[in-house]
C-alpha cells in the first residue's frame, strides 16, 4: 500500500492587520499579499520558480487586480510558467486558499503551494447605479449634437448615487440581512446579552496587547512600510485603552431599538494579507525544510444565511465525527470574531443538547471549547477582519500559537457570509520554540 500523503505548512506571515478609517488605505490587496509573502520565500533554500502553484483568496479586489494570485505571483518572482488562480468564498476566502492548496498536494498535483488570502477593505469600488450606466451608454452611443443634447436632458440626480459594493458585500441578497443583523439573531436566539458581548469584546483587545507585549506576534506578523517612510508593526485597530465603561457607551449598530451589536463588539473593517507556503512530505525531505505544522483535514458546512454566524457549529462538529475527536481533544481552537455575539452564540449552539439533535443530527452535544483554549491571544474585534485574509489568518496564528505551547492539535474555523461555515484541523508536534 502507497504511503498516505501529508500536507505541512513550512512558513508563513501576515502584514499588521490596518483598520479602514473612512479613505483608501496605502495598500492594495496585491501590494499587502506581496509584503506578508516576501520574507517568507526569502527564507527558502529554494528559488520561486520551484513553486508549483499560487492560491490566493480575495473577494473584492481593485478593477486592475483580476486574478489577484496571479499578479501576486508574478510580482514574488514565481515565474511565468507558475500557474495562479484566485478564489473566493466570502469571509473564508482565505481558508478555501489553504483547503485548495491541501487537496492540491494530496492529489499529486503539486509539492509547494503558497496560498493565502489578501484585502484591501478600504479600497472597496465604489460603482455607478444602473440608471447612470445606461445613461453613459446611450450618451457614449450618440452620434450627433442633437442625440448627444437629448442624451445630456435625461440626465437626472438619482442616477449619480454611489453604489458602495463593500455595504452590498457585507449583506445578504436572499434573505435581505447585513451580517450584523443575523448577529443580532443568533445572539438573541441563545440569549446572550450585551453585556456578555461588551466583556467578550474588551477580553479580546487585552488579550491581543498581552500577546503583542510578551513578543509572542513578532514571529507571525512582517512590519509594512508606506511611501512616506512609516514601519508599520502591528494591528492598528487594537484598543489598548478599551474599557467596560467605553464600550458600554455605544450604540447599537444594526437595530437602534433593541438591539446589543455595537461597534464596538464586532469586527473590523480592515486591510491585511496573510500567506502560507505549504509542502508535500517529499518536498520536505527533498529541501530539507522546517515544519511549522500538518494541516490534517477540513470542512465546510451551510446553514440559513439569516442565522450565518451559527456556521462553524456545523463545521467543526462535522470535522470532529469524521476524525472521531471530541471538542475536549483539541488544545486549541481559533473561532473568527465576526461578531462577540455570533462567537458566544457557537460557543451555547455547541453545548445544547436539543441544537446537536435538531439541527447536528448527533444524539449529543459536542459541548464548548474550554474558554481558556478559544482565541487566547483575542482576535478580529481587536485585530480586524480583512475578509480575503482572516481564514489564512486563523490557520497561520493557530500553528504559531500551538507551537509555542509546545504542540498539539487544534481548529481554525469561521462563520461565512451566505450562510456556510469552515473549519480545518491542524497538528503541530510537540517542541516549544
Amino acid at each position: 500500500m502507497a504511503k498516505a500523503k501529508k500536507v505541512f505548512v513550512v512558513d508563513g506571515a501576515r502584514t499588521p492587520f490596518l483598520k479602514a478609517r473612512g479613505q483608501t488605505g496605502p495598500f492594495s490587496a496585491a501590494d499587502l499579499a506581496v509584503a506578508a509573502a516576501r520574507p517568507v520565500l526569502a527564507r527558502m533554500p529554494f528559488e520561486p520558480e520551484s513553486i508549483d502553484e499560487v492560491v490566493i483568496g480575495c473577494v473584492i479586489p481593485s478593477p486592475n487586480e483580476a486574478n489577484i494570485a496571479r499578479i501576486i505571483s508574478l510580482r514574488l518572482g514565481c515565474g511565468k510558467s507558475t500557474p495562479a488562480h484566485t478564489v473566493q468564498r466570502n469571509c473564508a476566502s482565505g481558508l478555501q486558499a489553504v483547503a485548495t492548496g491541501r487537496e492540491r498536494i494530496l492529489l499529486g498535483y503539486s509539492d509547494l503551494v503558497l496560498c493565502g488570502g489578501t484585502e484591501s477593505m478600504s479600497r472597496a469600488p465604489i460603482q455607478w447605479n444602473t440608471a447612470m450606466v445606461n445613461w453613459l451608454s446611450t450618451l457614449m452611443r450618440a452620434r450627433n449634437p442633437v442625440q448627444r443634447l437629448g442624451a445630456i436632458a435625461a440626465l437626472r440626480p438619482s442616477y449619480l448615487k454611489p453604489v458602495i459594493t463593500l455595504l452590498f458585500g457585507l449583506s445578504d441578497p436572499l434573505v435581505k440581512l447585513s451580517m450584523g443583523q443575523t448577529a443580532e439573531i443568533i445572539a438573541h436566539r441563545f440569549g446572550v446579552g450585551r453585556e456578555q458581548q461588551d466583556a467578550f469584546a474588551l477580553r479580546s483587545h487585552q488579550l491581543l496587547a498581552e500577546a503583542y507585549e510578551a513578543g509572542h506576534m513578532s514571529g507571525e506578523i512582517e512590519p509594512l512600510y508606506d511611501s512616506r517612510g512609516n514601519v508599520l508593526r502591528e494591528d492598528d485597530g487594537l484598543r489598548r485603552d478599551s474599557s467596560t465603561e467605553a464600550l458600554a457607551k455605544l450604540r447599537p449598530v444594526f437595530d437602534r431599538k433593541f438591539g446589543s451589536v455595537t461597534s464596538g463588539n464586532s469586527s473590523q473593517i480592515t486591510d491585511g494579507a496573510a500567506m502560507l507556503l505549504l509542502a508535500s512530505d517529499s518536498a520536505v525531505e527533498k529541501y530539507n525544510l522546517p515544519v511549522l505544522g500538518e494541516l490534517l483535514d477540513h470542512e465546510w458546512a451551510g446553514v440559513d444565511p439569516s442565522q450565518m454566524g451559527l456556521g462553524p457549529v456545523h463545521a467543526v462538529a462535522g470535522l470532529l465525527r469524521r476524525n472521531k475527536l471530541k471538542m475536549s481533544d483539541l488544545d486549541q481552537m481559533e473561532l473568527n470574531e465576526a461578531f462577540a455575539g455570533q462567537v458566544l452564540a457557537c460557543q451555547a449552539a455547541w453545548a445544547d443538547k436539543q441544537y446537536a439533535v435538531d439541527e447536528l443530527g448527533l444524539k449529543s452535544a459536542p459541548g464548548s471549547m474550554n474558554e481558556a483554549h478559544l482565541n487566547p491571544e483575542g482576535g478580529a474585534i481587536a485585530c480586524g477582519h480583512p475578509v480575503g485574509a482572516s481564514g489564512a489568518r486563523l490557520v497561520l496564528h493557530l500553528l504559531h500559537a500551538l507551537k509555542r505551547r509546545g504542540g498539539g492539535q487544534g481548529v481554525a474555523t469561521l462563520c461565512i457570509g451566505g450562510g456556510q461555515g469552515g473549519a480545518m484541523l491542524v497538528r503541530v508536534e510537540g517542541g516549544a520554540q
